[in-house]
Order: C-alpha cells, then structure tokens, then sequence
C-alpha cells in the first residue's frame, strides 16, 4: 500500500473512481466467480473420468479453497495440497487427486506459457512498445514455468520417475529411522504409486480429453484477464483494445505467477504502473489499478476465504466415517 500511494493526491484518486461506471465492476466480479467455477468444472469431469461420483458442489468447494490457499501462499503452491486434504475427506484416494490436480496445474501453467511464447514468436508492436522494463520479468517468467511445465509433464509421461524419487526419499528416511510407522507408510506410499503409474499412463492415452481441458483453461484465465479491459470501460477509456489490454493482463501473469510472492503482491501492482501508465496517463492508472487489482485478486481472495470457511464447517465440523 506504500508503495501504491505514496506521493499520491488520494482525494484525486478517490474522485476519479467516483465518476467510474460500477456496473463494469460488477461484471467483472461475475468474471471471477466464473473463473473459480470453471476448474470446478475441471475437477468434476476429471473425478468422473476415473469413476469418482462426486457432487458438483463439493468440487466447487476444491475449487475455492485451492484458490484462497495459493492467493496466501508463494508461488500459488499452498492450493493443490490442500485440494488433496478435502478431496480425501469425500475418500477421494491420494494417488488419484494428485494425478488430477497435476493435470490441472500443467494446462493452467501451460495457458501462462502459451501466452509468453507468442509474444516472443510474434511480438506484436502494440503489445512489445508498453512492456518497457517490465520485458524482463516476463521473460523471467516464461522460463520459469516453462521449467515448472516442463518437469510436471515428465513425471506424468514418465510416471516411474516419481516413484524412483519416492523410492529415494524413503531411502534416506530409514538411514535416520526404521520405526514400525515408517514401514506402514512406505507400503501404502508403494501402493499408491502403482495406482498413480496406473492413473498417469490412462490420462498420457487420453489427449482429447487433456485438449479439452486446455481450451477450456485457456478460456478461463482469459476471463479473468479481461477483467482489466472491463476496468477501462468503467473509466471510460475506449481507445485501448480488448486484445492488447487483455495479452498485457495476461503477461503480468506470466512474469508473476512463479515468484515467491503471495499472489503477486508488490510486483504485480508494479508491473502495471509500468505497463498501462503509458497507454493510460499518470492520473488514471492508480485508479484503474485499484479497481482491476481489486476486482481479479482482492475480491476473489474474500469470497474464496468465505467459501473455503463453509467448506471447512462442511468436512470438518462433524464426523464423517471415511477410510483413511
């Protein structure tokens, strides 16, 4: 917030958000809500595929917590384990919610790469004449997922792999201890990892559905990118395009998403001074920032918080018999 608001006239900023049309705002907050619902989408047809009967409003829950959880942790790496802790409350095995949020996180990392290597191929003039300084982080970030992407397709090509590291952390593990609990665990890990080799070599046969799962990302991540251009609209700012003010969004994503920062926070808000200040004046990109950082990030982060609260009364504030 300092850094934000530092040297700045509030009663400006807060004047100029006044005259904002909030309808735009209220779009956008649909947006969020759709972006959330669609990995629930994801995560529904992807349990169903492995035989998991589970109830839409349930995957919605997976959906939210996995949302709030990366927005507080760095790098987004908090939301997939605790999917995995409420998936398994509805007795969803480890070895199948890993499969799937793995296959979730390489398409929605993959969309993140998508977007970074066409503007390297590309690099179209009215995107590359706004990025300015900001071109390093988004380089630095292409490569960075790009290594992420990379690594999480080979364990699931080549799912032995996995089970040659687990294979070495147990190793390691017996040379400090041999405990009766240790050797419990290693044979249900060992179990588990002829299942996820099993789930793993199903989802490599299936690439229509892994296509489909990538559309539908990409669509997804679109949204909530476009949530930007919607803000421009508010201010009522017509001379920026839908594509340019949307790839822009979507490549302070890709500089962002894989450093250790909680939600992008510090960095994000400073990309976007760099980037739209130029396209749309000193005076309204504080504004438009407020709204759109406030809109895609803010905002998601409460209601994901809410929701994550319900899920949380739902799978843990009363009993409920289910095998470990």
């Amino acid at each position: 917030m300092y850094y934000v608001f530092r040297g700045e006239d509030l009663e400006a900023v807060h004047r100029n958000m006044q005259y904002a049309n909030s309808l735009y705002w209220i779009v956008g907050v649909g947006f969020v809500i759709i972006f959330i619902v669609c990995e629930a989408w994801i995560l529904d047809y992807l349990l169903k595929i492995f035989g998991q009967k589970i109830k839409f409003t349930h995957c919605c829950m997976y959906s939210f917590v996995g949302f709030f959880v990366s927005c507080i942790t760095p790098s987004a790496s908090g939301g997939q384990p605790a999917q995995m802790v409420f998936m398994k409350k509805d007795n969803i095995p480890l070895h199948e919610s890993t499969i799937v949020l793995m296959m979730v996180t390489i398409t929605y990392k993959a969309v993140l790469v998508l977007y970074g290597l066409l503007l390297v191929i590309i690099r179209p003039t009215s995107i590359m004449n706004f990025l300015g300084d900001a071109v390093f982080w988004v380089y630095l970030g292409i490569f960075l997922n790009v290594v992420v992407v990379g690594a999480m397709i080979l364990l699931t090509v080549k799912p032995m792999i996995m089970r040659h590291i687990v294979v070495f952390i147990f190793s390691a593990l017996h040379k400090i201890t041999n405990s009766d609990r240790l050797e419990k665990l290693k044979f249900r890990v060992e179990r588990a990892m002829e299942a996820y080799v099993e789930k793993a070599e199903f989802m490599i046969t299936h690439k229509l559905t892994m296509l489909k799962i990538f559309v539908i990302t990409f669509v997804q991540r679109t949204i909530l990118f476009a949530i930007t251009f919607l803000v421009f609209l508010s201010f009522g700012i017509k001379g920026a395009g839908l594509v340019d003010v949307t790839a822009l969004q979507g490549l302070i994503s890709v500089a962002v998403d894989m450093l250790p920062l909680p939600g992008g926070m510090g960095i994000s808000e400073h990309l976007f001074l760099i980037i739209f200040e130029p396209m749309v004046g000193s005076d309204m990109t504080i504004p438009i920032m407020i709204v759109s950082r406030g809109i895609s990030y803010y905002t998601q982060l409460v209601m994901s918080a809410l929701v994550s609260a319900i899920a949380y009364i739902n799978f843990f504030g009363r009993r409920r018999n289910r095998a470990l």
